[in-house]
């Protein structure tokens, strides 16, 4: 119960007196701490919101959505129609295109934090979350550098909720000279636009949704790329007969199995796309549905690069084998001279690196239940890691506020809906 909470977090700060310390603040949180201001965050806190339950968002930018608002190129837009990528509680306006640009996205995430009242700490790095068995609660621990001033403070809260998605880190390969290479090397995430790269030799490390959307930029913006496949790939139209090509496969798969559904797609894959293979972009064995299903990898959805690959505006090169000054050596011996590159070799979790548990996380930073990973034990959540996108996202932050809310509405019995997020600071012990 409450009260217990209250008793067993006292006991806590009697054990610990060094609390005081080495941090700054320690900080009572009467709800679930959400860590990520992403959509995942912003989605489970609107939810927790409807439920009535208080919480408190921690994120370590300055800003909302940070992936979305620092780490995207200017071109983007989402991949899926938009009613697959509104957030709970709130759809796009109707006036937004069926594939709304970066700055729509942004824009409508900022308008549902403010219509769900939802305020971010910003600027707090979490360094360590872990649960205190002898309490029953979490203790998160961040580091803020804002204003010059280092402050350090211990959230101790009932429940976790990790919403710090997919994409939380870059991922950056080692390959043979990478480091020594004489050009510009950047990754997807600090590409902007192709205007810069006018005329330039540029080398576009990755074959999924970036590397494709990249290339396709350099080539609109009068740059040469070349872009590296090193392994299979699905490439799908976004659009088959002016319908969303991931719409149709979800209707099918309400009605069909997988494995037909995917040889209905990989059928009308060829009547619109042709022979892909040709330009070394080759299938993989398993259908485009299954392939995400088993091992969560995005087919690419076309917008326009396959139309330059086969006017010869984006060369396809096989994978890399060392860097030598300005010239790059392919696997099959070619060699290619080049002035910059483009890393699009994703992203990665960055839970290993400050929740420690290991239970429901596994090593890779993902849920080790996928279809059950949206809980675990002791009060710990997951939300954005089933790999299934904005929906799944949505679907996950609902079902984290159900249970969470079940819970606090049996033991608080306290229905009216609250305003702001309840909480208080351990040091002053004011309750």
């Amino acid at each position: 119960t409450f009260i217990r909470q209250m008793d067993s977090m006292f006991r806590l700060m009697d054990q610990e007196q060094e609390v005081t310390t080495t941090t700054n603040r320690c900080i009572w949180v009467n709800g679930p701490v959400i860590v990520g201001a992403g959509p995942s965050g912003l989605a489970t806190a609107a939810c927790l919101r409807e439920q009535n339950v208080p919480f408190v968002v921690l994120e370590r930018a300055d800003c909302i959505a940070s992936l979305w608002q620092n780490r995207t190129y200017d071109r983007l837009k989402l991949h899926l129609p938009k009613k697959f990528c509104q957030l709970p509680k709130m759809p796009f306006p109707e006036s937004f295109p069926e594939y709304p640009t970066k700055r729509q996205f942004i824009d409508y995430l900022e308008s549902y934090a403010s219509r769900f009242e939802i305020n971010p700490k910003f600027n707090e790095c979490v360094q360590t979350a872990r649960f205190d068995e002898t309490s029953g609660l979490w203790r998160v621990k961040t580091v803020s550098n804002a204003e010059s001033t280092r402050t350090e403070v211990e959230y101790i809260c009932r429940w976790l909720v990790v919403a710090t998605g997919e994409n939380a880190e870059r991922v950056v390969p080692e390959i043979d000279g990478l480091n020594e290479f004489t050009g510009e090397v950047i990754h997807a995430c600090d590409y902007k636009s192709g205007e810069k790269f006018a005329g330039k030799k540029v080398l576009v490390v990755g074959c999924g949704n970036s590397g494709m959307e990249v290339s396709l930029d350099l080539a609109n913006h009068f740059a040469k790329p070349s872009m590296v496949v090193r392994s299979s790939v699905h490439v799908m139209p976004r659009e088959v007969m002016g319908k969303s090509t991931f719409e149709l496969a979800m209707k099918m798969l309400a009605w069909l199995p997988l494995w037909l559904v995917d040889k209905i797609l990989l059928v009308l894959c060829w009547l619109v796309l042709g022979n892909i293979e040709k330009y070394g972009l080759k299938r993989p064995e398993m259908g485009p549905m299954e392939l995400k299903s088993v091992k969560g990898k995005t087919p690419v959805l076309d917008i326009g690069a396959l139309e330059k690959i086969r006017s010869g505006k984006i060369d396809v090169v096989p994978g890399v084998k060392r860097f030598d000054g300005n010239r790059v050596e392919l696997v099959n011996g070619e060699q290619l001279e080049i002035d910059s590159v483009v890393l699009a070799t994703g992203y990665r979790s960055n839970v290993p690196y400050w929740l420690q548990e290991s239970e429901f996380f596994a090593k890779n930073g993902f849920p080790k239940a996928a279809n059950s990973g949206w809980k675990g034990r002791t009060g710990l959540y997951a939300v954005g890691f089933t790999r299934r996108g904005l929906s799944g996202v949505s679907m996950d932050a609902v079902k984290i506020a159900q249970d969470i809310g079940s819970v606090w509405k049996l033991e608080t019995k306290q229905p009216t809906k609250r305003s702001t997020a309840s909480h208080r600071r351990c040091i002053s012990q004011q309750f």
